[in-house]
């Protein structure tokens, strides 16, 4: 098959890093792929993978016409089968131009909180939980794979040294290093890294050997570092450090004790055998254990808590506190971050590998080529008018104050059913 992969961006974040080392995956499986993307600092790991990249023309916004005519000479000079799009807004570049005018079959990956509702119903969509799965499919959706967030286990491994990254970043090597490796948004991450920088503050002020390196960028990178420097100013030393941002996060998850994270990030952490806290929104804080893995592999990595929305400095200290209740049993039992540790390596390796899913992959795509569905139709009506109120919602918030960056990622928590995992 000749397949063309779109992500919906190439900062560094876990939806990206799926589909790139999906696209590699599937092309060491004997097929012909090309990844399209704006530019971005991932578009470096394309490269290193060796996939084959074509960047978008500059200024080529996703549903303009000039994307539309970009697209469709790729996907008639590649000779391209079926089309793969990452989020919302490459699926409906593609769904509306190579799909619609040029009858190539066309999948979507929502790795989002939340499918979107104008999203075509008969494109095969894949998504990464369970839960997200049923939801997909009550809605309407005729066709939905799941396809949990795969790791490469043999890149990401027990086996990368992370001596280095301590010493690069001045890190302590006698103290509990606790890591979060994400993007700095405000989107999901904000309460929780702000929420970590208090609680480990908190704990070395009790002279607990504790340090916590924030491993990223974004745009609160300047709110998280206020934090981090409150929270040595209340140690009397340097407990919080923010590396920034890398292309290869792996020596700090190799360097960790324990791995703060959600998504990708968490699956991440535990292929180098490092305990895992769950990290999630409203005060969420959760070890993976045996006994709470099952919500997890239900839920997705991530989990919502019972604190008021919007959280304020009251329910920040809160989730500091449910996060400090969490670190203090793993910082005090070497012996239980190890058991923890093997129990998260061998849950990755044998239900998250990058080579099963590109299996997996491989089915979908070989299925959408088989039933491309039916072009112009209903749906299509349903989802063009659900795509243009969506902007005219987008627009009105953005004239009163704002819009999320990510809509479907930055659903309010007031919309969501609190629940625990």
């Amino acid at each position: 098959m000749r397949i063309l992969v779109f992500p919906h961006a190439m900062e560094i974040g876990g939806s990206q890093h799926n589909a790139i080392e999906l696209a590699a995956a599937v092309r060491d499986r004997g097929h012909d792929v090309v990844l399209v993307s704006a530019p971005g600092p991932l578009v470096e790991s394309v490269h290193k993978l060796g996939v084959d990249h074509l960047p978008v023309p500059a200024g080529c916004g996703l549903l303009s016409l000039r994307m539309h005519r970009f697209l469709a000479n790729v996907v008639e000079e590649r000779a391209i089968d079926v089309v793969h799009g990452y989020e919302w807004p490459p699926t409906m570049a593609l769904y509306f131009g190579t799909h619609l005018f040029q009858g190539r079959a066309t999948i979507s990956t929502i790795m989002s909180m939340e499918v979107a509702p104008f999203l075509p119903r008969k494109v095969p969509l894949v998504v990464g939980t369970e839960e997200i799965r049923r939801k997909a499919v009550a809605a309407g959706h005729t066709s939905v794979t799941l396809l949990e967030p795969p790791v490469d286990t043999s890149l990401n491994s027990p086996s990368v040294v992370g001596s280095a990254f301590r010493l690069v970043n001045g890190l302590d090597p006698e103290k509990i290093l606790i890591v979060v490796v994400g993007r700095l948004v405000k989107e999901l991450k904000r309460e929780g890294l702000l929420s970590a920088c208090d609680a480990v503050g908190s704990l070395a002020e009790r002279e607990v050997p504790v340090e916590l390196a924030i491993v990223g960028d974004g745009p609160i990178k300047e709110e998280v570092s206020e934090h981090a420097d409150k929270a040595n100013a209340r140690a009397g030393r340097k407990a919080v450090v923010l590396t920034g941002s890398t292309m290869d996060p792996r020596p700090a998850y190799a360097a960790a004790d324990i791995v703060l994270g959600m998504g990708g990030s968490a699956l991440r952490g535990m292929a180098f055998a490092k305990p895992l806290i769950v990290q999630g929104e409203l005060g969420f804080w959760r070890t993976c254990t045996p006994e709470s893995v099952d919500g997890f592999l239900d839920a997705g990595w991530y989990g919502l808590g019972d604190l008021e929305f919007p959280v304020g400095a009251q329910g920040l200290s809160e989730g500091a506190d449910r996060l400090c209740a969490e670190l203090e049993p793993l910082i005090a039992d070497v012996n239980r971050r190890r058991v923890l540790g093997e129990f998260g390596r061998n849950l990755v390796v044998e239900r998250f590998s990058l080579t099963g899913a590109a299996a997996i992959q491989e089915e979908v795509y070989a299925s959408a080529l088989q039933n491309p569905g039916h072009l112009w139709s209903a749906d299509t009506v349903r989802s063009t008018i659900g795509l243009l109120v969506h902007y005219g919602r987008r627009k009105v918030r953005k004239l009163g104050g704002g819009t999320p960056a990510e809509d479907f990622n930055a659903i309010s928590a007031q919309q969501r059913s609190p629940r625990t995992t």
